[in-house]
């Protein structure tokens, strides 16, 4: 619901006022369609009193809980279908953003939905998720529409066949701007739901893959490496995973998986990427809830993966701890999603074992060797400085002690009240 009023002072000839939504993530259907309704009465309460030109802020807000991202994908898919509709009757839309992470999160996502040029409209069909709302940039949910298709005798009987949608020509979207044209036309085109496939379409699609990954003998959990066998996820379909795993790690309280210390945020490397540290001795897989921890590493990659990074791994120990499992790699990847994989700069292994380069081995060849083959093994905490400053990294005492023991203190010497790492003179 939205009501106008006079401006007054305010430099502007009305405002119009509307409330958010609460964020729950029980009734994340619910509040998405609240947040696109409130955007949407805005639209409709401007063009009623013969208005063109609106500026509106963020409608949802942290106090009440609506995650950052999801909630803007809400707002520009409801503004892009409104000027669908109503493209003639408005000038300029205007997304004032407070904060400089909202900033980010609104110049990445408004070239996916108004893409300026063919190089970015074939971007948005990758990266759009798979749900981009109905005609009014609401959710949809599969289970409560009601499909009508011709009937088999019929399609029978007819000397022409019907085509299936997917089938159908359709005309080239109109989504690319014109170099010499500022107009909204060149924006708007209703091929932009095309986009999205029929649902029974997906769903068959993903039968078929699951049951084609699940044909035949599955070789890699007889060996102990775990459930290889789930079907490879398009980009889109990537997208959507991580963004429903995001908007629930935003939701929830993940302070108890902190304070295990497994992952956490370093400094920077010798080149300037941000650096995340994870801990294997503190993986403690027999009193760990797995799918808290996948929402807390979620929340803590999604900052870093936006650009190049890097990543320290202690294997320090580790070997004394249960370990997770390919199968369980291979998910938590395709969580990730591909922005961890394209911007991932090196993985640096402290300590490594003969079972870890197994273990990583297997995973280049069963899981995904583009990301694995970034691994670079690290013998001694004086070779990762070369890599990564010693003033970059928290680095726990047990990770010192343990590369005295396999080192033999050869080279080094360790300060046990700084914890600063000298290099042992020759001679």
């Amino acid at each position: 619901m939205a009501k106008m009023t006079n401006a007054y002072d305010l430099p502007a000839r009305k405002v119009i006022h509307t409330v958010g939504p609460k964020y729950a993530v029980k009734y994340h259907t619910a509040a998405e369609n609240a947040l696109s309704h409130c955007y949407r009465s805005c639209l409709e309460l401007l063009i009623e009193n013969g208005l063109e030109r609106i500026a509106t802020g963020c409608i949802y807000t942290e106090a009440k809980n609506y995650p950052r991202e999801p909630a803007a994908h809400v707002a520009i898919r409801t503004v892009r279908r409104f000027l669908e509709k109503q493209k003639d009757k408005m000038t300029a839309i205007v997304f004032c953003i407070t904060s400089s992470s909202d900033t980010e999160i609104y110049k990445r996502l408004l070239p996916r939905y108004f893409p300026r040029d063919k190089h970015e409209e074939e971007i948005a069909a990758l990266k759009l998720p798979a749900d981009v709302g109905d005609e009014n940039g609401e959710t949809v949910i599969d289970e409560r529409k009601i499909r009508i298709k011709p009937l088999p005798a019929g399609a029978a009987n007819s000397k022409t066949p019907i085509p299936a949608l997917a089938d159908i020509p359709l005309p080239d979207a109109g989504l690319t701007r014109r170099r010499n044209s500022f107009k909204l036309d060149s924006y708007l085109d209703p091929a932009f739901m095309s986009i999205i496939k029929d649902p029974d379409l997906r769903r068959k699609e993903q039968w078929e893959k699951s049951a084609q990954a699940k044909k035949g003998f599955n070789f890699a959990n007889v060996l102990g490496f775990g459930d290889l066998g789930s079907p490879p996820l398009s980009a889109a379909e990537e997208y959507s995973l991580h963004s429903r795993y995001l908007a629930k790690a935003n939701s929830m309280n993940l302070s108890d998986i902190a304070e295990m210390k497994i992952i956490y945020r370093g400094g920077v490397d010798s080149e300037g990427r941000p650096v995340m540290v994870v801990v294997g001795a503190h993986f403690l897989l027999r009193c760990l809830d797995i799918e808290r921890f996948v929402l807390y590493v979620v929340k803590e990659f999604e900052p870093l993966i936006q650009k190049p990074y890097t990543i320290v791994y202690f294997h320090s120990a580790a070997s004394l701890q249960v370990q997770p499992d390919l199968g369980f790699m291979k998910r938590l990847q395709q969580i990730l999603g591909r922005k961890h994989k394209n911007n991932l700069h090196a993985i640096y292994v402290l300590h490594p074992t003969v079972g870890l380069r197994t273990a990583i081995l297997a995973m280049q060849l069963l899981v995904d060797g583009e990301v694995w083959k970034k691994v670079a093994y690290v013998d001694r905490l004086v070779q990762l400085f070369r890599y990564v400053p010693r003033e970059q990294l928290t680095i726990p005492d047990f990770v010192f002690q343990h590369d005295l023991e396999v080192n033999g203190g050869k080279g080094i010497i360790v300060d046990p009240r700084t914890k600063h790492v000298y290099q042992r003179p020759s001679g």
